[in-house]
């Protein structure tokens, strides 16, 4: 146990310098964008961002999660977890073609994407190469370090690469297209570690392997689209609906905010497998109790100096956004520690359902209250971070009931 300790660390560290560079960069591209491409702009290569976003949940299709466990399960058996490697990769390439299909067809009817073709069809080179990154393959394998050092690597040539090539409005064309070369550099590279340094093998698997795990992750993929109705959604519907200045303030915001998230998220992919394997509830306890105390000082600052950090990282012009940060720091007090109860405790050991179940529910009522905003015409930048609050506190509530119903905490 003391090794298998050793390795939740080595994976955190590992995950967490991932995550964090993950995060940071676009933290120190963003403020250079927001000068550089001018708000509306801005707006409209993230609103280009946010659509990716519906492809790569359909590509990933839930296998950040049921792949991960099965693979930490099956990780001492190189046949089976080849089986499940090349099974969940065949699938991957399968629904990427789909997602292109769609795409292509969104692109050619809906105006508001037509005119601006190309930089959807650059964007999407992201969704390929975050289709072919076996990030859930290492997490399973809790080798995570064989990666994250040249990941880190693809992630600076990408930044180096936005200041030197994008100078001027006119250049916002190039964004998606580097953004997009960051992504496919990451998943050659995972793939090229998996199969050559952890023996995974790639071949056309049994058409029973595959449906096995289709049918396996089913359950997932409806979470992470239920999860995407309140995320990705809101910046969708204001890119559609509302102007690409609008989408520029929310999205400003809600990249601070998904850095707050994300730079916690190491530990909850880190302590996934390693509570489904051991079940290790005091270690769980431990770790879990630091970090939500480190959540909150987080979330204390960024309310605080919400203001004075809208306009250090975008300027003045992005001033308006700094009330949208101030939900959104209220927010991350209820999403990491729903997180942390989600799948690391309520789905590995053994209550996916009541996980899945807390954000179908949560995104039902999100959808249900997009449409109210909308039939009532109080959509805005800031009727939609409430929105995020009201739904975030509802799927941590189901989820703290249902680790207190099944008395989870219990050390045995």
């Amino acid at each position: 146990m003391k090794n298998e300790k050793k390795t939740l660390l080595e994976n955190f560290i590992s995950l967490g310098a991932l995550q964090i560079v993950s995060y940071v960069i676009p933290l120190i591209n963003l403020p250079y964008l927001s000068r550089v491409l001018g708000v509306e702009k801005f707006g409209l290569v993230f609103f280009a961002f946010a659509f990716m976003q519906y492809f790569i949940m359909l590509t990933d299709y839930g296998f950040g999660l049921s792949a991960t466990r099965e693979i930490a399960v099956n990780r001492h058996n190189s046949n089976n977890f080849s089986n499940i490697f090349s099974a969940v990769t065949f699938i991957k390439c399968c629904l990427l073609i789909v997602s292109l299909a769609i795409l292509c067809v969104m692109v050619i009817f809906i105006p508001k994407l037509h005119e601006n073709w190309l930089v959807f069809l650059l964007s999407f080179l992201m969704v390929v190469g975050n289709a072919i990154y076996p990030v859930w393959f290492f997490q399973g394998m809790e080798r995570m370090k064989y990666i994250t050092f040249l990941k880190i690597l693809s992630q600076v040539i990408f930044l180096v690469l936005i200041f030197v090539f994008v100078k001027k409005e006119s250049d916002y064309i190039i964004v998606p297209l580097l953004n997009s070369l960051g992504f496919l550099v990451s998943g050659i590279i995972g793939m090229y570690f998996a199969i050559k340094h952890l023996g995974a093998k790639l071949y056309l698997p049994k058409w029973k392997t595959i449906k096995k795990q289709f049918k396996y992750s089913s359950e997932f993929f409806l979470s992470r689209v239920s999860v995407s109705a309140y995320t990705n959604t809101n910046t969708f519907c204001l890119g559609l609906i509302g102007s690409n200045i609008m989408v520029g303030y929310y999205v400003a915001a809600e990249k601070i905010y998904q850095a707050m998230n994300g730079i916690q998220q190491p530990l909850n992919s880190a302590l996934y497998p390693f509570v489904a394997k051991h079940k290790d509830i005091k270690t769980y306890k431990k770790w879990v109790s630091f970090a939500l105390l480190c959540n909150l000082i987080i979330c204390g600052f960024v309310f605080v100096f919400a203001k004075w950090i809208i306009t250090i990282f975008y300027g003045a012009d992005m001033m308006q956004a700094y009330k949208i940060l101030r939900i959104f720091s209220i927010i991350v007090l209820f999403t990491f520690p729903s997180m942390l109860i989600g799948y690391p405790l309520l789905g590995a050991l053994g209550h996916s359902r009541e996980a899945n179940s807390s954000v179908i529910i949560g995104s039902i009522l999100h959808v249900i209250g997009l449409f109210t905003l909308f039939g009532t015409g109080k959509m805005n930048i800031y009727s939609i971070a409430l929105m995020v609050l009201l739904t975030e506190t509802v799927v941590f509530g189901l989820r703290a009931y249902s680790v207190w119903k099944y008395k989870l905490l219990k050390e045995i």
